[in-house]
């Protein structure tokens, strides 16, 4: 294993953002820090300009910029992953191709934590949606946890359970490298990109668990709200598919760890709700029968809302409901 050099990686994962890739370079550049810094840009097969824009910047910044050219496309996971294992710094930090950066002292104020806390392994930050379309930022929720410090395994639960905000925001984030080595050849299955189609809930599980994590209630990042987004896609079974993975994903981290109790349970009865709902609004019977094995396989119970949804989704009411509802929406 190559030695880790004294900067900080940032992992760039981009597809078809031609508009926008720009931006997100520029914010990572204007980062003012005593360390210095690579960008690992994992450029996954785009249709569009996303790599000429990207190949711009590499002529202009060859020894910070490192690009990744996938071909075919390699998809979200398994480019975040090859990007990480890229990586040649002790310190990672991400910024995904639709975001960016808004404070030049984000990875100053962050790594300066790594480096005098040993037992801290990641630093995430408070952070902004911002709506593409309007270009007006609006703040989250608060955060769960606003400690300064704390101890991972008191967040683990939050990070399984994500309702309206991640416990930690990964685009935020600054990690040791070594301790997400250390966890990728400990539990390789949750670094399958074959099996899962996120990243950020196994990274940040993993490193909570292996020591304490640090929060800063600076607003660092712009998080792109537009539709199109991994964790928010256009159609109901591309957004049946994320939800369904992202369950199973917490599901297995909570039954290798053994986290299972009323809150996890209320959590997965919610998902399951959700999922039934897209099943609903897609049409389609295959979508509902992978959500019955889904929650039989959990042993997951009915509650309230799962009963109502299966009633929604026998044959003759399905149908029918689907047709009012298609209906209201003709007439808007």
């Amino acid at each position: 294993m190559a030695a880790l050099q004294d900067i900080i990686s940032v992992i760039v994962c981009t597809y078809n953002q031609e508009d926008t890739i720009g931006r997100t370079l520029d914010s990572i550049l204007a980062q003012k820090c005593h360390l210095p810094i690579e960008i690992v840009i994992g450029e996954d097969g785009s249709t569009d300009g996303t790599l000429a824009v990207c190949q711009q910047y590499q002529k202009l910044h060859p020894d910070t910029i490192h690009i990744l050219a996938n071909k075919p496309n390699k998809g979200f996971v398994r480019n975040y992953f090859d990007c990480l294992r890229a990586c040649q710094g002790k310190y990672i930090a991400d910024c995904a191709g639709d975001d960016f950066w808004i404070d030049e002292r984000k990875l100053e104020k962050t790594s300066v934590i790594l480096d005098n806390m040993p037992d801290v392994g990641i630093v995430h930050t408070n952070w902004l949606k911002y709506d593409e379309q309007t270009g007006q930022y609006n703040s989250p929720e608060e955060p769960r946890f606003c400690q300064d410090i704390i101890d991972g395994k008191e967040m683990l639960l939050d990070i399984l359970t994500p309702i309206e905000r991640p416990a930690v925001h990964l685009c935020t984030a600054i990690y040791r490298k070594e301790w997400i080595q250390q966890a990728m050849q400990e539990y390789p299955q949750f670094f399958n990109p074959d099996a899962y189609r996120c990243e950020d809930i196994q990274v940040v599980f993993l490193l909570a668990r292996m020591g304490r994590v640090a929060y800063l209630p600076d607003q660092t990042l712009a998080y792109s709200c537009s539709v199109g987004t991994v964790s928010n896609p256009e159609s109901e079974e591309k957004q049946f598919a994320f939800w369904a993975n992202t369950t199973q994903l917490s599901y297995d981290l909570a039954s290798t760890f053994n986290i299972h109790n009323e809150r996890f349970n209320h959590f997965l009865q919610a998902r399951i709700h959700k999922l039934l709902m897209h099943a609903f609004r897609s049409g389609k019977p295959s979508l509902k029968t992978q959500t019955l094995q889904m929650q039989k396989d959990m042993y997951i119970a009915d509650n309230r809302h799962i009963h109502l949804a299966k009633i929604l989704l026998l044959p003759g009411i399905w149908q029918a409901m689907r047709l009012a509802r298609n209906a209201v929406k003709s007439q808007k």
